[in-house]
C-alpha cells in the first residue's frame, strides 16, 4: 500500500478532483465507494448548498470523501466552518495561501488537508504550513490553472525533488498510461478531473459532457491571467475575450466581461456559445460518458497492461548508435 492511499484509506491511489459544477455528492459518493478518494467541489457552492452536499454524500457511501475548497472564495470562513461541523475529514485547497488555513483546520478536527500547486516553489510552501500531500498540477488540466504554463511532466520531478510528503499528479491524466507515466515521475498517486466531468454521475449538464467527449487536439486554451488563468473550451464567449484582449481592454472590464455566473451558465446551464467551458487538454482523447466506477476500473485495468508492455521493453546501447 503506498503513502496516498494509508493517508486517505483507500484502495485505490486515485482521486476525483473538486470541480466547479460538476463534482457534487453524486460523484464524490460514487468515486470513494469504487476505490478511489471522491471529493466535493466546493467552488461553485453557496455554503448552505455545501452542507447539503455534505450530508448527502454521507448518507450515500461509508467510505472517506472530502471537499476541494478554493481559498480565494469571499465565503471562505462559511465554508469552512460548515466542514469542521460536519465532520469532513479530508480537505483539499486551492488558488491561495495554505498557511492561512492549513493549521487552523487541523486544530479543529481536519484529519488530512492537501494543497494543489503549480510550482516547487509553492509545493515547498504547503509542505512547510503542514500540508499531508501535495497535487502537482500542470498546465495542461482544466479550470484554474498556476501562471507558469508548466506542464505536469516537467512539474512532477521538480515538485517531488522538492517534497517529501507524498505528490498526486494533475492535469492530462485520464487514462492508467498516464498514471504509470506519474508514478514513473515520482508521485504516487493522480487527480483526475477531465475524465470524471464525462461521468454518469458529473452534475454536468448533458450538453457539455457531449462536448467534451467531441473535442480535438487545440480546442481549449488557458486566458484570462489577469484575473485568474482558466483553461477552457474556445467558444462564443472564448471568442469574446479574444477580442477584448485584441481592444487591450483593462483588468477591470474583463472582469465584468467574465460577470457572474458565466461557469455555471455553460457548464451546469448547457449553454454551450455564452457559458465558460472549463476542460482540460485531455478531452480530446475522451470519447464516451462512462460510470464512475467504470472509469477507475478502466484506469486499473489500464495500469497493469501498460505496466506488463514497459517490463517486456528491452533496449541496450547499440539500439542508440
Amino acid at each position: 500500500m503506498n503513502r496516498i492511499n494509508q493517508l486517505f484509506h483507500t484502495k485505490y491511489p486515485i482521486v476525483q478532483a473538486g470541480m466547479i459544477w460538476c463534482s457534487g455528492w453524486r460523484l464524490a459518493s460514487a468515486v470513494s465507494n469504487a476505490g478511489a478518494l471522491g471529493l466535493i467541489g466546493a467552488g461553485s457552492m453557496y455554503p448552505q448548498v455545501l452542507r447539503e452536499h455534505i450530508v448527502k454524500c454521507k448518507a450515500a457511501t461509508q467510505h472517506p470523501f472530502g471537499v476541494n475548497i478554493p481559498l480565494l472564495y469571499p465565503d471562505i470562513e462559511k465554508l469552512m466552518e460548515i466542514v469542521v461541523e460536519e465532520g469532513v475529514k479530508i480537505v483539499f485547497t486551492s488558488a491561495g495561501n495554505p498557511a492561512s488555513w492549513t493549521r487552523i483546520l487541523k486544530e479543529r478536527g481536519i484529519e488530512r488537508v492537501v494543497h494543489v500547486v503549480s510550482s516547487a516553489k509553492f509545493a515547498k510552501k504547503a509542505e512547510d504550513a503542514g500540508c499531508d500531500a501535495i497535487v502537482a498540477e500542470g498546465f495542461e488540466a482544466g479550470g484554474h490553472n498556476g501562471r507558469e504554463e508548466t506542464t505536469t511532466f516537467c512539474l512532477l520531478p521538480s515538485v517531488t525533488g522538492t517534497v517529501k510528503i507524498p505528490v498526486l499528479a494533475a492535469g492530462g491524466i485520464a487514462s492508467g498510461a498516464a498514471m504509470l507515466a506519474a508514478f514513473a515521475l515520482g508521485a504516487e498517486g493522480v487527480q483526475v478531473g477531465s475524465r470524471f466531468v464525462a461521468s454518469i454521475e458529473s452534475s454536468a449538464h448533458d450538453l457539455f459532457k457531449q462536448k467534451v467527449t467531441s473535442l480535438n487536439e487545440g480546442e481549449t486554451q488557458l486566458t484570462l491571467k489577469e484575473l485568474t488563468p482558466v483553461r477552457m473550451i474556445k467558444n462564443e464567449f472564448f471568442r469574446e475575450v479574444e477580442a477584448a484582449y485584441a481592444e487591450k481592454i483593462s483588468k477591470e472590464e474583463l472582469a465584468k466581461l467574465l460577470g457572474r455566473g458565466r461557469a455555471k451558465r455553460g457548464m451546469f446551464e448547457g449553454n454551450m456559445e455564452e457559458g465558460e467551458l472549463e476542460i482540460g487538454q485531455i478531452a480530446a482523447t475522451i470519447r464516451n460518458i462512462l460510470s464512475a466506477s467504470e472509469i477507475i476500473e478502466q484506469m486499473i485495468d489500464e495500469f497493469y497492461e501498460a505496466k506488463k508492455k514497459v517490463s517486456l521493453i528491452s533496449f541496450t546501447s547499440s539500439n542508440f548508435q
